[in-house]
């Protein structure tokens, strides 16, 4: 059955979108980093504090389960208020936690500082889950069909350089200002993005679909209910149930090389810690030049979508196994950093555009009213199974000597995986086609 594709009438010329995707990019430039840093700048904090292993990890436990807890609620609100309402209201809370933290932060000494620390991140997951999640449900407000590949590439091309310049300017600016400057920076960012958010133009739909909404009552049944909608669209959509199949194990067995790759590299090949730090780097501008390409190729709409998200995937396969026959083959610490660089690149650019080329097609098909609880939906779920990936992953790397054999193994289970996908795939793709 063809699915019927979202109203994108509202009339936001070539100028105006250009305008907003600057903005846009700017905006998510100066979050991205400043978060990035941020959180660095805490992890180096509580080490020294505490000296627990879970320093750089605390934020990676929470996010997930404050995700799972908040779905409904966070996508029952982006589809029932302006995007740009709720924009102000969760940028206004997160300034304000900022400040609370920054003024109370030193009150506290060792362990203890683990209190207010866990209730900030609780807000900035909560925060960053609506933005995130509100900016995409606002994107036929903010720009027009031509340009919604250019807008989801430039805001992932400025993620990526923010992930390139944020380890080098974290570790200056830690050792240069502490780690009450870095509290400091993040409160005048958030300002910053929030002064670029007020300037951009949200253009909404004629029939306003949050006209009637914000005077219903607020009750726990009608919030499940109208949750239930969105999941009900989600099930009467083949493409998105396979997306999600395929997704999930992605996410879970890549655990594998976040966590992987330093462990094998420092523990168990005693490499130190500059291969780690390039094969990051390589990373990075592999995500950095999938999504410049993607904002220079004009936008194809569905056309082969099947190649353009298959692709991706057996490359991304493919390079997890290399990256272990790497490990398991190679001697020398040089080889492993330009050889894992050069992986870790191709790798990283093939997931980028998988992760672009699915943003585009969900917001090409999904009822713009629906698309809040779609996108929270997947998020959250692609988001929960890395907890578990984690600890699994944990526990392998540490009862093995041969970490780059578990590589191998998860690059031939996935790619199997994707074979078996194949058809389904192709078939749903087909089934959907207007």
């Amino acid at each position: 059955m063809a699915i019927k594709q979202p109203d994108l009438t509202i009339n936001i010329s070539n100028h105006q979108s250009s305008l907003q995707i600057f903005k846009a990019a700017a905006s998510n430039f100066i979050s991205s980093l400043s978060g990035k840093m941020f959180t660095f700048g805490l992890g180096l904090m509580l080490l020294d504090e505490t000296h627990s292993a879970i320093s750089f990890g605390i934020n990676m436990i929470i996010s997930p389960i404050v995700g799972l807890l908040c779905l409904v609620p966070i996508g029952n609100l982006i589809d029932t208020y302006p995007h740009k309402t709720i924009l102000t209201g969760s940028l206004t809370a997160r300034t304000l936690a900022l400040i609370l933290f920054a003024a109370s932060i030193n009150l506290f000494t060792a362990t203890a500082k683990l209190i207010p620390i866990v209730l900030f991140l609780i807000i900035d997951a909560i925060s960053t889950n609506i933005n995130d999640t509100c900016y995409s449900a606002a994107t036929h407000e903010l720009v027009n069909a031509h340009n919604i590949q250019r807008l989801s590439s430039l805001t992932q091309s400025a993620i990526s350089l923010s992930s390139i310049l944020s380890p080098a300017l974290g570790v200056g600016l830690y050792s240069l200002v502490g780690f009450s400057g870095f509290v400091i920076l993040e409160i005048v960012a958030t300002l910053a993005s929030f002064g670029i958010m007020l300037t951009m133009k949200f253009h909404y739909h004629a029939t306003n679909q949050f006209a009637n909404s914000q005077h219903a009552p607020v009750t726990s049944h009608s919030q499940f209910a109208k949750f239930h909608s969105g999941l009900n669209y989600m099930r009467s959509r083949t493409m998105i149930k396979i997306t999600i199949l395929l997704s999930v194990i992605l996410n879970f067995l890549y655990t594998a090389v976040t966590i992987g790759i330093p462990y094998i590299l420092k523990d168990q090949l005693h490499t130190g810690n500059g291969p780690i730090g390039v094969l990051e780097t390589g990373s990075a501008i592999g995500m950095l030049l999938g999504s410049l390409l993607l904002t220079l190729l004009p936008p194809t709409g569905q056309k082969r979508l099947f190649l353009k998200l298959i692709i991706p995937v057996l490359i991304l396969d493919s390079q997890i196994l290399l990256l272990g026959v790497l490990f398991m083959t190679f001697q020398s610490p040089t080889g492993y950093a330009l050889l894992g660089s050069f992986i870790m690149g191709i790798l990283a650019f093939a997931l980028v555009i998988l992760n672009i080329t699915f943003q585009v097609y969900l917001q090409q098909t999904v009822p713009t009213k629906l698309l809040g609880r779609v996108v929270a939906t997947l998020t959250t779920v692609n988001s929960s199974i890395m907890p578990i990936g984690t600890l699994m992953f944990t526990l392998i790397f540490q009862s093995t000597t041969h970490g780059g054999l578990v590589l191998i193994i998860n690059g031939i289970l996935l790619l199997g995986y994707t074979l078996l996908l194949l058809r389904p795939l192709n078939q749903a793709i087909h089934s959907e086609q207007p």
